[in-house]
């Protein structure tokens, strides 16, 4: 029999470049390098017509993307998106989680009832609520008002795009936001709820005095990360709406995509991004701020209970 050879102190280090430096070109080359140019571009009045010969523009073009009301638009649409997103996925997905985590018989399948919309590409749920929602005769909600002898009703004029844009996302990614929730309340320590019903506290009591403060840093999280998402929005628009009527549903990456791929103003649509970018990076740093003591507390409380 051989021996199998062991590996002496400092040996690993030099199997862990082989794997790590193939990545870490493909990094550089895919992600660093179009962020580098993309930062470069902002600068410039890069454009179809003008794809070589670059100018340098200097702060033109993040003056001109607040200047814009297209953009404007979008930035407002994107808000309300987010604020509408982020509060009722809150509002529905803990309450779900809350009931889920208690011994039902049939928890399990309504759990996977409830997180199997966020399976499907938001591609699918938009053609699908499209033909739902359609004010056409082929359109599910409308023929069936027609059946009953009602009146058609569109859900896609100006005053009411953004809002059926808005409840075809929180149906399918509520049961997401119960699923964090669900798996972080499994993760709570169940003497802490026993020690609350020797106190004979209520249910809304454990709940309040409990449950929300240990899944503070998980709302933030949630909160952060559904309105990064909320920003992020293309899809559905572009495939419910085409980000109409009158930009009632335009969003800044939409924005982003039409400035770039349809007008061709690459230097305004990296600025976009870019700005973005920036956004993005201050939410993510918000998070942290907000969750760094709350996550110190709980090491500090572990280490006391093993000593």
């Amino acid at each position: 029999m051989t021996r199998k050879k062991k590996l002496r102190a400092g040996e690993l280090g030099k199997y862990f470049l082989v794997f790590i430096i193939p990545a870490l070109v493909v990094y550089l080359v895919f992600s660093i390098t179009p962020f580098l140019y993309t930062i470069y571009y902002s600068f410039t009045d890069y454009t179809d017509m003008n794809p070589i010969h670059l100018n340098f523009v200097g702060l033109k073009n993040y003056l001109k993307v607040f200047e814009t009301p297209v953009m404007m638009t979008a930035i407002k649409n994107s808000v309300v998106y987010a604020i509408l997103l982020t509060g009722f996925q809150t509002i529905l997905g803990l309450p779900l989680a809350v009931v889920l985590n208690r011994k039902l018989k049939s928890r399990n399948i309504l759990r996977a009832v409830f997180f199997f919309p966020a399976v499907f590409s938001s591609l699918i749920i938009g053609y699908l609520w499209n033909f739902i929602m359609s004010s056409s005769d082929f359109g599910l909600i409308n023929n069936i008002l027609h059946q009953l002898g009602f009146g058609t009703v569109n859900f896609f004029t100006s005053k009411t795009a953004l809002y059926s844009v808005i409840f075809t996302q929180i149906w399918q990614w509520t049961g997401w936001a119960m699923v964090i929730f669900l798996a972080n309340l499994q993760g709570i320590a169940p003497e802490l709820y026993e020690a609350a019903e020797m106190d004979h506290a209520s249910g809304w009591q454990k709940f309040k005095d409990i449950t929300l403060p240990e899944l503070k840093p998980l709302c933030v999280f949630v909160f952060i990360t559904v309105t990064i998402g909320a920003f992020r929005m293309l899809v559905q628009p572009m495939v419910m709406t085409g980000g109409g009527p009158d930009h009632s549903t335009y969003t800044l990456v939409y924005d982003i995509y039409e400035t770039g791929t349809m007008n061709w103003e690459m230097g305004l649509a990296s600025t976009m991004a870019i700005v973005f970018t920036i956004f993005v990076v201050i939410l993510t740093i918000i998070q942290n701020v907000l969750t760094k003591g709350k996550e110190e507390k709980k090491h500090v409380n572990k280490k006391a209970k093993k000593k």
